[in-house]
């Protein structure tokens, strides 16, 4: 059996196959709208069950495969998402509250097989009204006062972030706000405590911020809290009494009237400033100390139960039975080399008690006198801390006092200062900086500069190794920097001068260039050819070295520089040549870098000797030849015009015949012309075969004949010379000779150079 027919049967299938598709055409959608609803209503009362409805529909040309994503939004953030098939979704919020308020909207999704589309839905409003009436409870309703309790507030029910707040109702007075917490939950746990003794109330309330405004729930149920005293304020004593003298011995009791029972945390404190004496457990506290000058002040008695607090005064008076000693030192400036003096003086209130008062003083706390004066030479090693003490015979002999602590350091006498131009030069003309330096002394230091014209300026130096610089304006003499002169001191009393003079030997003064001059040597009214000539350039003052460049002015790179330690330089042009004539100037510059230029000098280079002479020879021969040359022409024409009727024309048979002078015509002409240059004479002659004669006797042919002119004589005199060119005009006969009638001259005309 042939398996020709399954083949063709298989191809054909796969045909409709393919053809299947494109013959059914591919299918279209669109999303039409995307509706969202809140049912039973957009504002309802807090835990109502709201259902949030959103559907979508769909236009399609057949019947395609298509999946919804259903996005649901409050206020921007998700709340629900589901993927379906179907055309609807339902979101449920059982129990409503507060916080489930806000603008609602609804995005959905469609994707087919090929292609994805979106749309969202308008925004709708739920408003959720009310809160849950929250609940207060206490872990301590009688409270002693400032005594911390617990307080619980709940709002049952409620979600989202709210704000609680307690409140304390006093009798006959308005509710006073005493606490208020931020929660994300629907309960709050604090700590509070009342200060207020007697019976009061508490309550709590809360609330939520929303994007339409705050909600406030009602206020819980008060309860009634007893706030209780706490009798624990101290008692104090102080024997033998508040106004005492320094060296008694005081005896201080504290002491409580309550019975403290085991976990009360009580403690019982004395004080003095922030400065804890003593403590204690117990309802009874006995200190004694040591009556000594900083006691005066008040002493205080503090009880503490939990966090509550009573405390008890009582000032005392402690008198000094002798004064601090007290350290003066003499001079108050001291320098090394002079001598100081330190003294301690105590002055004693109790004379009866205090005998045979003694003082020490101490240097670093090394003992240096045993009495109450110290006199030394300062030096480095006598600077240091000085201080005092005194102390008194038995029975007070346990009370030393110390005087405070008084600093010597000797100043170092300030140097004589250094006066110098910075970078040692100065250029005259300019301004310039002084530079005022001590090497040794105590800062500050005060630095004073005198200038010439009675200027002064003052500068402090306050950090070590400073220098001071001072401005200084342009000075035009060497001998005004000797006017200056610089005072240094670190004491009134104490100061130093340094003389300018020694400026004048450590500064390299430099005096600026003067305007050159330029001069040509020899003179430039006698500069020719060949000449050797000097460009000097010279100058009335200037420091060296001193830089001369010479220029001309049509060349603008430099002919030639040298450095002198003159105030002139030379550049000299040796056999100097026409083309080096114009304009020269020259510039001079020093180390004070401001150059200065001449004025321009002009040089016109005449010619040789030897070569004016023989353009002057050369010009007398011309003149010669011209007279020549003039009487040849002269003499020449007279020639012509009277040589002009003897010329004769040979007849010419043919075309090809040339009528000429004869030779000896010829010559004659030439003898007589001697050295003329282009001399011609044409002849000019009428001419025809015996054919043309015959046939056009009107037709007439010219023919010229031209003479080259040997050149004259050079040993003749030249004579006036004419130029004359002759044209003569023959008609040929029928016989060859010319008619006289016929015959006549055409042209003469004689030119005269």
């Amino acid at each position: 059996m042939s398996s020709r027919p399954p083949v063709l049967l298989l191809l054909l299938l796969t045909g409709l196959l393919l053809i299947w598709p494109c013959a059914r055409g591919q299918s279209s959608w669109l999303i039409d709208t995307v509706g969202l609803s809140v049912l039973p209503s957009s504002t309802v009362q807090s835990g109502t069950t709201v259902r949030i409805r959103c559907r979508v529909i769909v236009s399609h040309s057949d019947s395609p495969d298509l999946t919804h994503t259903f996005q649901i939004t409050r206020n921007g953030a998700d709340v629900h998402t589901l993927d379906t098939t179907k055309d609807s979704v339902e979101y449920v919020l059982n129990q409503t509250r507060a916080a489930d308020s806000g603008t609602y909207r609804c995005h959905v999704t469609v994707r087919g097989k090929q292609r994805t589309k979106d749309k969202s839905s308008t925004e709708t409003k739920l408003n959720v009204i009310g809160l849950q009436t929250p609940t207060l409870h206490l872990d301590n309703p009688s409270p002693y006062e400032n005594e911390e309790f617990k307080a619980t507030c709940r709002a049952p029910g409620e979600k989202g972030s709210l704000l609680f707040r307690f409140y304390q109702r006093l009798k006959h007075r308005e509710p006073q706000l005493i606490y208020e917490v931020m929660s994300s939950g629907n309960t709050v746990k604090t700590t509070l405590a009342l200060s207020h003794i007697g019976e009061a109330s508490l309550y709590c309330d809360c609330g939520i911020r929303l994007t339409s405004g705050t909600q406030r729930s009602n206020s819980s149920t008060e309860i009634q809290v007893l706030v209780r005293a706490l009798n624990i304020t101290p008692i104090m004593t102080v024997i033998p009494s508040t106004d005492v003298y320094e060296g008694d011995v005081l005896e201080v009791t504290c002491k409580v009237e309550y019975k403290a029972r085991e976990g009360d945390n009580f403690e019982l404190f004395l004080k003095k400033g922030g400065r804890i004496l003593k403590s204690t457990n117990i309802t009874i506290l006995i200190h004694r100390l040591l009556v000594q000058e900083n006691l005066s002040g008040e002493l205080e008695c503090k009880a503490e139960r939990g966090n509550v607090q009573k405390e008890t005064y009582i000032p005392i008076t402690a008198k000094e039975r002798f004064s601090k000693p007290r350290l003066t030192v003499w001079p108050e400036e001291i320098f090394e080399g002079d001598e100081f003096r330190v003294t301690c003086t105590v002055s004693i209130n109790d004379t009866e008690k205090v005998t045979n008062m003694r003082t020490y003083l101490y240097v670093n706390g090394v003992k240096v006198a045993d009495n109450a004066s110290y006199s030394v030479t300062a030096n480095a090693k006598t600077n240091g801390n000085y201080t005092c003490r005194a102390q008194p015979g038995v029975p007070l002999d346990t009370i030393i006092k110390e005087s405070e602590a008084k600093v010597v350091k000797a100043k170092v006498p300030v140097s004589s200062p250094v006066l110098r131009v910075v970078g040692d030069t100065l250029v005259l003309g300019k301004q310039f900086q002084l530079l005022c330096h001590s090497q040794n002394g105590t800062l500050p230091i005060t630095y004073i500069l005198h200038g010439p014209n009675r200027e002064t300026q003052i500068r402090n130096v306050n950090k070590p190794g400073e220098a001071v610089v001072f401005n200084t304006s342009a000075i035009f003499k060497s001998t005004d920097l000797s006017s200056f002169l610089c005072r240094a001191r670190n004491s009134e009393n104490r100061p130093t001068v340094v003389s300018g003079q020694q400026l004048l030997r450590s500064t390299t003064i430099i005096e600026p260039v003067s305007k050159p001059v330029l001069s040509v040597r020899p003179d430039v009214s006698g500069i020719s050819e060949g000449n050797n000539v000097t460009l000097l350039c010279s100058l009335q003052r200037g420091s060296a070295p001193i830089n001369f460049t010479w220029y001309n002015v049509e060349n603008k790179r430099p002919l030639y520089s040298e450095t002198s330690n003159k105030l002139e330089g030379t550049y000299r042009l040796n056999h100097v040549h026409r083309l080096q004539g114009g304009k020269y100037f020259c510039v001079s510059t020093n180390p004070a870098h401001e150059p200065k230029q001449s004025n321009a000098v002009t040089i016109s280079v005449k010619l040789a000797a030897w070569k004016r002479g023989l353009i002057a020879v050369s010009c007398i021969l011309f003149l010669l030849i011209l007279l020549l040359v003039f009487a040849f022409k002269t003499r020449l024409l007279h020639f012509k015009r009277k040589r002009t009727g003897n010329l004769s024309v040979k007849s010419v048979g043919t075309k090809a015949e040339r009528l000429s002078l004869t030779q000896a015509e010829v010559n004659e002409a030439a003898n007589v012309t001697p050295g003329m240059m282009g001399k011609s004479i044409w002849s000019e002659h009428l001419s025809g075969s015996d054919s043309d004669e015959q046939n056009n006797p009107e037709k007439t042919e010219v023919q010229y004949a031209e003479v080259q002119a040997r050149r004259a004589d050079p040993n003749r005199v030249p004579e006036r010379v004419d130029t004359a060119t002759v044209y003569s005009e023959v008609r040929n006969s029928q016989q060859g000779v010319p008619d006289p009638a016929d015959s006549r001259d055409v042209s003469l005309t004689d030119t005269v150079e």
